[in-house]
């Protein structure tokens, strides 16, 4: 048994047996249908039963993570036709196709992030990402199925007894590293646990400290980090499918003082983010960062620093701050931009109570502030 099988992707000889249990699973076909892509089949007599040929018809060949990834790749190129204006991406030319790097971006939807940044990738020659994704997603077999074939590997989050956690994390931490240094292949991590729901990206110094954890004792975080080719990675959308449900979400946390999600919350988002319309996307790929002090903070602060600087702020993010009265200095967008902008979020607004009116704009102000 490898070490690492416990939060491992699926290799190669893996492939097929699990793609034939997800056409073999219930709710997973029960999620396609909930596309809307199998209408015609879903009025049919034995609707499931056609669904699970069709599908098997449609995976028969593919037996490797790469002939998966393929298949990804033309469904992300779908999602970009039906669901983005206009998808552009800056910072490619900063890669070395010999090397391997550890991406660390901010986090604005679940599976699109990385899904576009390994898009890109993909479409330029590069390989493709490794994926840390926390256990609180994997709670539906078939969803946890579809990320693992996708390179996914676990960060756990679960409630267990304080050894068995750092036994974890530190496996995590092992992983990332032998997959950047021994294999020459690249992880992508979000800057902080869970995505950011105010439009505020930091840099949580506790993800820091998981990466460092197996070379804690031999080596300062900053010599660590700069042996991973640490690159800050900043995406932004101009129209937030979330918005919405991210607004609901810090109000009812502010008036609870906490938020205890649905157990479909996040396959709901996940598919309100994949479906819903974005506008324009930019992605950003910094160059790789050199880290001086040997602190989790001021190395998490510097990381932050790069994403923040190369976000690219989009009309909607101005108007938000038009709408609220905040200062803002926009040399990008004419006045009839800002004012479509200020009319679309404005209209978003009407399907929320008024008290959560304020987090729903902060999510697309703060980015200027």
């Amino acid at each position: 048994m490898n070490k690492f099988d416990s939060i491992r992707p699926y290799h190669d000889d893996e492939v097929h047996q699990v793609l034939i249990n997800l056409s073999n699973n219930r709710r997973f076909l029960k999620m396609l249908f909930s596309t809307g892509r199998f209408n015609k089949i879903s009025y049919l007599p034995f609707s499931r039963k056609i669904l699970s040929f069709v599908f098997k018809n449609k995976i028969k060949n593919i037996k490797s993570v790469s002939q998966y990834q393929d298949v990804f790749e033309a469904v992300v190129s779908e999602v970009i036709k039906i669901s983005i204006n206009k998808f552009s991406i800056s910072g490619i030319e900063n890669l070395d196709i010999n090397k391997g790097y550890l991406f660390v971006a901010n986090h604005r939807d679940i599976t699109l992030d990385s899904a576009l940044l390994n898009f890109s990738l993909h479409k330029n020659k590069f390989n493709t990402t490794y994926n840390a994704v926390g256990n609180n997603l994997l709670s539906e077999k078939w969803a946890s199925d579809l990320m693992r074939l996708n390179k996914s590997f676990i960060i756990d989050r679960s409630d267990k007894s304080k050894r068995d956690i750092y036994k974890s994390l530190n496996l995590a931490s092992e992983f990332i590293f032998n997959t950047i240094v021994n294999n020459n292949d690249s992880i992508w991590i979000a800057q902080k646990q869970g995505r950011s729901k105010d439009g505020n990206d930091y840099t949580d110094p506790s993800v820091i400290k998981m990466i460092h954890l197996n070379a804690r004792k031999r080596l300062p975080v900053n010599d660590y980090l700069n042996s991973l080719n640490v690159i800050p990675v900043s995406i932004s959308y101009e129209k937030d499918p979330n918005d919405l449900l991210k607004a609901k979400e810090m109000y009812l946390t502010d008036l609870n003082q906490k938020y205890t999600k649905e157990r479909k919350e996040d396959m709901e988002s996940i598919f309100l983010g994949i479906s819903g319309f974005k506008g324009n996307v930019h992605l950003n790929i910094g160059k790789v960062m050199h880290f001086y002090i040997d602190s989790y903070e001021e190395c998490s602060d510097q990381i932050t620093e790069a994403i923040k600087q190369s976000y690219y702020l989009h009309s909607t993010n101005y108007a938000a701050a038009v709408i609220q009265g905040k200062p803002n200095k926009n040399d990008r967008f004419s006045p009839e931009e800002i004012n479509d902008s200020i009319e679309y979020l404005e209209n978003r607004m009407t399907l929320i109570p008024e008290d959560m009116r304020p987090y729903f704009l902060n999510q697309y102000s703060n980015p200027v502030l």
